[in-house]
């Protein structure tokens, strides 16, 4: 029995569906939306008693599905299909394009297509947004075959790899252990020379792969990495930044680490946490949107407003 919460986007969907498709039958609707036969027709006596203020018979909703073909009429003032709001559009963007960047999924020109039209729909503010939290890199399409050859054949890899906190790309040789998958993303895990330790490398960052003739030999010390809580793990030398978030912004201080997080009321937390660099707040607070903001240091908060006004200039100015 779905809640009031998942009903009423729902009924918001019917009426325009039903609107668009006249003569609809009970059963192909019902498996359209998910839903049995009789928790479509609640949903539609539920529509039968809706309309403009007034409530008399002109202002309600006409509704009937006898015979099994649904019948709707007066549902002009809500026909139209929902729109996304630019902060609904942008996570759609950022989750599409994630999928679009996973190794594993199969390179064609649906995906692509989508985004190309979400993107229209959206406007130039939702996809400004969407496209700061993502890095465009131009990564090798061959890292995940090569790595996998790397792992069985027991061999090192060298790797040229972009740091986006820095902006540079690094040459590594790192003995592969693992490939694992954290926060959406293809990792590979290995012991990284460069670090002298246990490193996590993103293959939509790996701009280069080269399986070298070179036996892979982690040190003793090397053990595996802990992704259960995803891959973020702030250090100590990392600057402290308090946010303040909404209820709606709660997961941050379930999805990242923090070091002090206190109640404020109505739902409300101010959470204190470890930031690697200005560039990571700066995209989680695109993301945030108005559920939260920068308290301090001041600065940041400043860098915050000011993209955030050109993200809303752009959509502003979208057609």
């Amino acid at each position: 029995m779905s809640g009031a919460a998942d009903r009423l986007p729902r009924l918001l969907a019917l009426v325009p569906y039903l609107m668009s498709h006249p003569g609809a039958q009970v059963g192909e609707v019902a498996q359209v939306f998910g839903l049995s036969e009789k928790q479509l027709i609640d949903d539609l006596q539920l529509v039968w008693m809706c309309g403009l203020p007034g409530h008399t018979p002109g202002d309600l909703i006409d509704v009937s599905w006898d015979g099994g073909e649904i019948v709707i009429d007066n549902a002009d003032t809500i026909a139209r299909p929902l729109r996304l709001g630019i902060d609904e559009a942008s996570a759609l963007l950022v989750a599409l394009r994630m999928i679009g960047a996973m190794p594993e999924v199969a390179q064609g020109d649906a995906l692509p297509r989508v985004v190309a039209k979400l993107e229209q729909a959206a406007g130039a503010g939702a996809a400004a947004v969407s496209n700061q939290v993502e890095i465009d890199v131009d990564a090798t399409p061959d890292a995940l075959p090569l790595v996998r050859e790397a792992l069985v054949r027991g061999r090192r890899v060298s790797l040229r790899y972009y740091v986006p906190g820095r902006d540079e790309v690094t040459p590594r040789e790192v003995d592969p252990t693992r490939l694992v998958m954290a926060d959406g993303r293809t990792y590979l895990e290995g012991w990284c020379y460069r670090a002298e330790g246990m490193r996590l490398f993103r293959l939509d960052r790996v701009m280069s792969v080269e399986v070298l003739d070179v036996p892979s030999s982690p040190p003793a010390e090397a053990e595996p990495i802990d992704v259960t809580q995803g891959v973020f793990r702030p250090s100590p030398t990392d600057r402290l930044v308090v946010l303040e978030v909404t209820a709606a912004g709660r997961w941050v201080a379930e999805y990242y680490p923090y070091e002090e997080a206190a109640e404020l009321g109505e739902g409300r937390l101010r959470i204190t946490l470890r930031a690697r660099d200005d560039d990571w707040v700066l995209k989680l607070m695109l993301r945030l949107g108005d559920t939260g903001r920068v308290v301090s240091p001041e600065s940041l908060a400043e860098k915050v407003r000011a993209e955030a006004g050109r993200a809303l200039a752009l959509y502003s100015s979208a057609p």
